[in-house]
């Protein structure tokens, strides 16, 4: 079952064996304009799932055949990293322990709040985007970075590191026309407009390759 919305919104994955319940909160969770796909059998959502959504998981604890938790700890294994948002009808201090330490989001008890059910999945949602947004702007620094050549990198290394042009030109035996050259490609290639912007995108990097 999918809630209408726009094909652009977040999709939030239901897992509850309570056919009641899922058609509930799917239909609540699609008031504040989330995608809901609801899910009856945990192993079914673990085979099927759209990892690459942006969105959240919403994971009953106790279910027939693989608890919620077992579902949780499968997930971390496999290094979803879509938030994931428990809810059980029996809740111990252990078992909301449990769940924290492996990785939930958010521990709900049954009957659920709406206010806290939907407060909990856009912080989780939010998170989510954000966490997307970090690793694809990793990702193409780290193509960018790729088009360096070896002395740019090196160049770029001592740059991050404070080393005037002249110093790097003593460094690395080179003229400072020469450096200047280095460094007006790395600027451009890197799409940097600044030291500062330079420092903050590949810093990083650059100290990561040193290390290596």
């Amino acid at each position: 079952m999918t809630a209408p919305s726009t094909p652009q919104s977040p999709l939030v994955h239901l897992v509850d064996d309570d056919a009641a319940v899922r058609d509930s909160l799917a239909l609540l969770i699609g008031t504040i304009g989330l995608r809901v796909q609801t899910w009856e059998a945990p192993q079914r959502f673990l085979a099927e799932f759209d990892r690459a959504a942006v969105g959240a998981i919403v994971l009953d604890v106790r279910m027939p055949g693989i608890g919620g938790l077992a579902v949780l700890d499968r997930l971390i294994a496999e290094g979803v990293d879509q938030p994931v948002v428990m809810l059980t009808g029996h809740g111990t201090v252990e078992m909301c322990r449990r769940a924290f330490k492996a990785g939930a989001a958010e521990f709900l008890e049954k009957p659920v709040d709406d206010e806290q059910l939907l407060e909990a999945l856009q912080n989780a949602v939010r998170q989510h985007v954000r966490s997307r947004e970090r690793s694809q702007a990793d990702q193409a620094a780290r193509r960018r970075y790729a088009q360096l050549s070896e002395r740019e990198r090196e160049v770029l290394g001592l740059i991050v590191a404070g080393l005037t042009n002249k110093e790097i030109a003593r460094a690395l035996t080179l003229s400072p026309r020469t450096v200047e050259t280095h460094r007006a490609n790395v600027f451009a290639k890197l799409g940097c407009e600044s030291l500062a912007q330079l420092i903050r995108g590949y810093a990083a990097l650059a100290e990561e390759e040193g290390a290596a």
